[in-house]
């Protein structure tokens, strides 16, 4: 499999090449040459597949002969080392909890696969270090800082802003030691990004062998395609059309759902639910593309005023509006009319969710009175604790510490504070 670059000013490369580059020489964003729907009779027979049979058939043409099959197997196996339950919050409304990994958030499917796959090309390098910078805005830090953790050859670096990050999820990334290392930014998310993609365009920072972990990278990306054909296996037995909304910041999940359609899965539509940084939403009313600053909300890690996969999902496309808008919507909400959400949600079943899947409930509301005889399925992005300085007050609950944020709570952060680009090169060396 070749990748190209979405600029196209710059040579195809390797899937190898793709993931050490994270970003093509160009500044754009690799995507795969070919997609190939899988053959029909593999969506028959799904139900019959365990999870790590169904990811391998879904990823192996985008590796194609660069990890040998037994080793791209292990690899799949380590990264699906948890469950992806799909839980019923009100008749036809189903939670795709994707929060059960060891950091408690989606993004451990991603950084698990990648940091895997970077090992496996680096075991005959010996002589050879990668850095995998990354920018999060929430859950991508900890995600990477534990997928990656004691990785041989690589070394992780992961700016963060200031002050909008959850206290758990900063805890998650400043904690762990060893080869992870945290750059607080005095500034908000597209600052930390716009570092990022300025350092992997900076040839006097080449000797470092800069790669990126967020989902710009196709090895962090894609395998987030597996949770559609989990979610799919799951509730084909009802035997009606499926809508997905993700809660969307960087459009990385969304952007795997719609590749997972070209793959074949029969998914009727996406909504692209998102907070007031509504860059999409407004796109879709008026054609035109017009990113803005982020704005700080109670759904932090959807703060993202220009989404980097949405570039992605429009090549899906051909540019072509009108058939984007065929499968896809996106909806703008208020941090109100989350709080309203996960109180409605609690009120109805129970069901804790924490900000951002209320906003994927709130899309998917809205979205299912064109559908109403469609199953409607909302991605629960994070565990409520890591937000439970929200969800608390708001439900008048407590929330039980898990095992797994427990383990993290009393260790003493450690992180380095920068302003500018050039503090960032110079912590690079």
């Amino acid at each position: 499999m070749k990748y190209y670059s979405l600029n196209h000013n710059a040579p195809k490369v390797s899937f190898e090449e793709a993931v050490i580059q994270g970003l093509a020489t160009d500044k754009g964003l690799y995507f795969p040459e070919t997609i190939t729907p899988l053959a029909q009779d593999f969506f028959d027979n799904i139900e019959n597949l365990n999870n790590e049979e169904i990811a391998y058939q879904a990823i192996k043409q985008f590796v194609g002969d660069e990890i040998p099959e037994t080793t791209l197997k292990e690899i799949i196996a380590e990264t699906l080392c948890f469950d992806f339950p799909v839980v019923e919050v009100e008749k036809g409304i189903y939670s795709l909890e994707l929060f059960h990994g060891p950091t408690m958030a989606f993004k451990d499917v991603g950084a698990r696969f990648m940091s895997r796959c970077l090992a496996y090309f680096n075991k005959d390098k010996k002589d050879s270090k990668n850095t995998v910078l990354v920018a999060t805005s929430g859950d991508t830090g900890g995600a990477v800082a534990s997928g990656f953790l004691g990785v041989e050859g690589v070394e992780v670096v992961i700016l963060y802003p200031s002050g909008k990050v959850s206290d758990i999820q900063e805890k998650q990334l400043t904690t762990l030691g060893q080869n992870i290392k945290a750059l607080e930014v005095d500034g908000v998310f597209d600052d930390c990004q716009d570092m990022v993609k300025k350092a992997f365009l900076d040839e006097s920072l080449r000797h470092k062998n800069l790669t990126s972990a967020n989902s710009i990278n196709i090895a962090r990306w894609l395998p987030q395609m597996f949770y559609f054909f989990f979610a799919y296996k799951t509730l084909k037995k009802q035997n009606k059309e499926l809508v997905f909304s993700c809660p969307s910041g960087n459009f990385g999940n969304i952007c795997a759902g719609i590749m997972a359609k070209k793959l074949g899965l029969p998914l009727l539509h996406f909504v692209a639910s998102t907070n007031i940084n509504d860059t999409v939403p407004r796109f879709l009313k008026s054609g035109i593309y017009e990113p803005k600053p982020s704005k700080a909300t109670i759904s932090n890690a959807m703060d993202v005023g220009n989404p980097s996969n949405f570039i992605r999902i429009q090549e899906m496309y051909h540019n072509d509006l009108e058939q984007f808008k065929k499968d896809f919507s996106s909806y703008t909400f208020t941090d109100a009319e989350t709080k309203a959400a996960m109180k409605t949600i609690f009120d109805t079943d129970g069901y804790i969710a924490e900000p951002h899947g209320a906003v994927g409930y709130l899309g998917l509301k809205k979205e299912l009175k064109n559908y109403p005889n469609a199953i409607g399925v909302f991605l629960e992005t994070a565990h409520p604790i890591k937000f439970l300085d929200v969800v608390e007050p708001i439900l008048n609950v407590k929330l039980p510490i898990p095992a797994q944020i427990e383990s993290v709570m009393n260790k003493e952060k450690v992180s380095f504070k920068i302003k500018t680009y050039k503090e960032l090169k110079d912590f690079l060396g």
